[in-house]
């Protein structure tokens, strides 16, 4: 296991419920804030390279809603990582990286496999 990030914006439930989960087990890991950090490009890239850019990719928000139509039409993997750039509210949260594949969204049983707790 490498150095776990937990990347998010900090007035997130889902975040923080996530962030909770891995201090009241005292594991260590670096929040990465889209707020203050921004995203990079590549890692978009790699995000939508391993799951596509579906699950990434969070429509349900007042962000994507709020978006012209002709920006939600005909989306595909180089729009939405260009819509995630702009916007990283709009990334489906939190994602969590540290193990062989990135954890998308919150799953106390992934956060399990990737710490070695066993139950």
């Amino acid at each position: 296991m490498g150095e776990i990030v937990l990347y998010g914006i900090p007035n997130c439930d889902t975040v923080k419920k996530a962030r909770d989960w891995f201090e009241k087990r005292s594991i260590a890991y670096r929040f990465h804030d889209y707020k203050k950090a921004g995203i990079e490009k590549d890692k978009l890239e790699e995000w939508v390279l391993e799951f596509g850019w579906e699950p990434i990719l969070n429509k349900r928000g007042t962000t994507f809603r709020g978006l012209p139509d002709v920006l939600k039409q005909d989306i595909d993997g180089d729009k939405a990582i260009m819509l995630m750039a702009a916007h990283p509210e709009m990334i489906k949260r939190p994602i969590v990286e540290g193990g062989d594949s990135p954890i998308i969204g919150y799953d106390s049983t992934a956060y399990e496999v990737l710490c070695g707790i066993d139950n």
